[in-house]
């Protein structure tokens, strides 16, 4: 975990430790929405942030991220941030840049000014993309690994990461960093069977990146407890993480159905998978 940022020595934090309520951004999205039934369950109140209406649910601020005055309402009076929102697939990079690196740095400006000191951002393994999977006997993806993006979104999420690291190293603001894999409800495909995380696990991640003391500004991995799995879980675990579920439950199905991936082909060496491959949308 990384040492004390200059500004954050002896200031204590504003609102409640372990935080109560919490700013869930990105509310109506697909991990959103699990974790607007999970996290409750683990005592915290949540406010909602989207720029998609959230039927139903109280507590709901509606609007873009590069909407200051609201930005400003949402973060008023909470003890940490959960930050989902953006473009969470690769898109053209103006699209990138307003919602996931412009929405972003608002967003950790904002925190700053408020005086919230806790932030869980929601990165990815694409912001690694490009790292090539361990073979049989190797070792896992190491949590330390640098940035190797694999796309405009992939950049984005190192983006977020080098921006929370200033944020502590400048501000004080400790921030975990997830960089999460294939979060749906089952794996899709083989390749998901190293990556996959499960909602019960995701809530569980996201409770220990929120409850854990002196992270600093700490990036880890975010999957279940996958007996497929290709990277190193460590660092999570070091926050207190106990993932329960393994993607191993569907493999035989999975193979059966779809067969072995071709080892030979890059999706297949490349932590990445096709994102690494794909025709980048460019600029427009």
């Amino acid at each position: 975990m990384s040492a004390p940022g200059p500004s954050a020595r002896g200031t204590p934090p504003s609102g409640s430790f372990p935080p109560r309520t919490v700013l869930l951004t990105g509310a109506a999205g697909g991990i959103g929405t699990m974790l607007r039934e999970l996290l409750p369950q683990q005592g915290y109140a949540l406010r909602l942030f989207d720029v998609r209406p959230v039927e139903g649910a109280p507590a709901v601020v509606t609007a873009d991220l590069n909407d200051a005055a609201a930005l400003r309402r949402a973060v008023q009076g909470v003890d940490a941030v959960v930050h989902l929102a953006g473009i969470p697939s690769e898109a053209p990079f103006e699209q990138i840049l307003r919602a996931n690196i412009e929405g972003t740095t608002r967003l950790y400006e904002t925190v700053r000014e408020a005086g919230v000191r806790r932030v869980v951002f929601a990165s990815s393994n694409h912001a690694v993309g490009f790292t090539p999977l361990p073979g049989p006997g190797e070792p896992p993806i190491p949590a330390g690994t640098p940035h190797r993006p694999d796309t405009f979104y992939g950049l984005s999420k190192a983006y977020g990461e080098d921006l929370a690291q200033l944020y502590w190293d400048r501000h004080g603001i400790e921030t975990v960093s997830l960089r999460i894999g294939s979060c749906v409800p089952e794996p899709a495909d083989v390749r998901q069977l190293g990556i996959w995380l499960s909602p019960g696990d995701c809530a569980r991640l996201v409770h220990a990146a929120l409850t854990a003391e002196g992270v600093g500004h700490t990036a880890v991995y975010g999957s279940s407890a996958n007996t497929r799995r290709v990277w190193d879980l460590s660092g999570a675990q070091a926050l207190g993480y106990a993932p329960q579920d393994d993607s191993e439950t569907y493999a035989a199905g999975l193979l059966a159905a779809q067969g072995a991936p071709d080892s030979s082909a890059a999706p297949a060496r490349l932590l990445g998978g096709t994102f690494c491959t794909a025709d980048p949308p460019g600029l427009h």
